[in-house]
C-alpha cells in the first residue's frame, strides 16, 4: 500500500471516527434530556410506562455499546496505520484488497480469513 492510499484510508477512518463520536454525543444528550424532562421518571404515571421506560433505556444502552465497539475498531485501525501494518490481514499476513478496505476500512481480516472464522 502506498503513501497516497494510507493517507486516503487515514482520512476515511478519521471521518468515520468523528461521525461516531458525534452520534455518541447526540445519544447522551438525548438521554439526558429525557431524564431532565421527567419523561423517563422513576415514578411512571401508568404501569405500562414502566416497561416502556426500561425498554428505551436498554435500547439506548445497546446502541451506545455498539457505537463504542465500532469506535474501538476505528481506533485500532488508526493505530495499525501508525504502526505500518494497516491493510495486512492479522491472520494470514496477506494484503487485504482495496475493495474490502473501501467497504470496511476498520477490517483486520481479508475476505478468505473472515469467511473461515465464521
Amino acid at each position: 500500500m502506498n503513501n497516497e492510499d494510507i493517507s486516503y484510508f487515514r482520512e476515511l477512518l478519521l471521518a468515520k471516527r468523528q461521525e461516531t463520536l458525534e452520534e455518541l454525543e447526540e445519544l447522551q444528550a438525548a438521554s439526558k434530556d429525557k431524564e431532565n424532562s421527567g419523561e423517563n421518571s422513576a415514578y411512571p404515571s401508568h404501569m405500562a410506562e414502566l416497561g416502556t421506560d426500561a425498554q428505551e433505556k436498554e435500547k439506548t444502552y445497546m446502541l451506545a455499546h455498539r457505537l463504542n465497539a465500532y469506535l474501538n475498531h476505528l481506533n485500532e485501525a488508526l493505530f495499525r496505520i501508525d504502526k505500518g501494518t494497516y491493510g495486512l490481514c492479522i491472520s494470514c499476513n496477506r494484503e487485504i484488497s482495496r475493495e474490502r478496505l473501501e467497504a470496511v476500512p476498520q477490517t483486520e481480516l481479508c475476505v478468505d480469513c473472515k469467511l473461515q472464522s465464521k
